[in-house]
């Protein structure tokens, strides 16, 4: 029995040397994604132009990285603090850790090289080499033309700089181990020509990250076969729940049934964030940006509809608001 017990606790020792082992490995070793590369972006007018329209109205970095608005209806960003940081994502809204969105103007990046700027939205890997929590929907960037993200990179760099610091994230435990391990190595591709109709709006999906918001996920992974479906929660500020929509093609449940007139006209509904309509607390409210979104073309909005309607119906009636 004594050999027994002894041969049971070196196995216990074993295994805990190899999980310290383990958890070693990932908190030094990773995340490993290379190098940031080695990179000038010059600042033409045109491409601050196009990072400007990009950052504003598609990929969204203004959206996230300013303060919103929660007493009004959709959050509009508060104009005086572009790029500045300042929203906080914590156990209040259903996250697990404290994040502050970073100020992303000059101010806090000017001693970043364009490479590590490239390396950060592509990859989900800092300056510093640690892992970027995916709030910031890098896995969705990191298949997009390479032009694209270095208009934004111009555009981030023209902003101007505000002198506003935040603390660094906290994720609870095993979130903080695994966010090592989810930074990827980056796979730039083509921009589809935009009378591609179907391969320009399923670029335009991307550039979106629409899949991550109308998806439901189980601790961080996507749901398989319920992709585009909605129904995912997001606890609000000031209270409730709202859930994304079903944006397949369900005739029922999703927006089989709506044309493309429609769908446009959904998004330019949200032009002038001044009509913004006051919310109170247990009011409807939601995440999503439709007055950042609403700046995009007509043709680009068209191209994302006809994209979704390629997408399988499926059928998940969402309840998209709760009062709790």
């Amino acid at each position: 029995m004594k050999k027994i017990a002894k041969f049971i606790i070196y196995l216990v020792i074993v295994a805990v040397l190899i999980v310290i082992a383990g958890v070693s490995y990932i908190m030094l070793a990773l995340p490993n994604v290379g190098k940031a590369d080695d990179i000038k972006v010059e600042l033409t007018p045109q491409r601050i132009e196009h990072g400007k329209y990009l950052a504003n109205h598609v990929v969204l970095c203004v959206d996230c990285h300013s303060k919103r608005d929660w007493s009004k209806l959709a959050a509009p960003i508060d104009t005086n603090t572009l790029g500045g940081g300042g929203e906080v994502f914590d156990k209040g809204v259903g996250f697990p850790g404290e994040v502050h969105v970073p100020n992303i103007t000059p101010f806090n990046l000017s001693t970043w090289t364009d490479g590590e700027l490239f390396r950060a939205i592509t990859t989900g890997v800092k300056k510093d080499g640690s892992a970027i929590f995916p709030l910031m929907p890098w896995p969705y960037y990191s298949k997009l033309n390479r032009e694209d993200i270095y208009a934004v990179i111009a555009y981030i760099r023209s902003l101007k700089p505000i002198n506003s610091s935040y603390p660094k994230s906290k994720l609870d435990f095993p979130l903080n181990i695994i966010v090592h391990t989810m930074p990827k190595k980056a796979e730039p591709g083509a921009k589809p020509d935009p009378k591609d109709t179907l391969k320009f709006g399923a670029y335009m999906v991307q550039a979106c990250a629409c899949k991550e918001c109308h998806s439901q996920d189980d601790k961080g992974t996507l749901v398989a076969g319920l992709e585009f479906a909605g129904g995912r929660p997001f606890k609000i500020t000031g209270g409730g729940t709202v859930r994304s929509a079903n944006i397949t093609s369900d005739k029922i449940d999703g927006i089989g049934s709506w044309t493309k007139e429609l769908f446009i006209a959904r998004f330019k509904a949200y032009t002038d964030p001044k009509d913004a309509s006051p919310v109170k607390p247990g009011d409807f409210q939601t995440i999503m940006p439709w007055w950042s979104y609403s700046g995009m073309s007509d043709n680009e909005l068209g191209a994302i509809y006809m994209y979704l309607k390629t997408i399988k119906p499926i059928k998940n009636k969402v309840v998209k608001f709760e009062d709790n």
